[in-house]
């Protein structure tokens, strides 16, 4: 998946907004004003931070070399995907997915029926 496919992948998901909030390389995908994920535009690796259950982030990590703890965020609950490794899209997609609804189910019942209303 390159970095346009990611971008078209994030931005079809409901409630979705793309922005530049740090700086004028650090593309960040929210959902109802929370991040779900996010990536350098200039990097010379394609690299993703997405968020991710606690326990499942440490077997991803486990498990695959391309998936370590989240660059500059919360380690517990962010995962750095190596978008370049050997990790196929559909898996890829389904990172993105997770981190997308675990987003969404921490939202405020008023924001989730607003987010299903659209």
């Amino acid at each position: 998946m390159n970095i346009e496919e990611y971008r078209i992948y994030c931005l079809s998901k409901p409630g979705v907004t793309e922005s530049f909030p740090f700086d004028e390389v650090t593309l960040v995908f929210k959902v109802m004003s929370k991040m779900f994920a996010l990536t350098s535009v200039k990097g010379e690796d394609f690299t993703v931070n997405l968020k991710c259950d606690p326990d499942r982030a440490i077997e991803l990590r486990e498990e695959y070399p391309e998936v370590q703890p989240g660059y500059h965020m919360s380690k517990k609950h962010w995962n750095t995907i190596d978008f370049e490794g050997s990790l196929d899209d559909k898996f890829l997609m389904e990172l993105i997915d997770h981190s997308y609804d675990l987003v969404v189910k921490g939202l405020k019942k008023s924001e989730r029926e607003a987010l299903a209303g659209s």
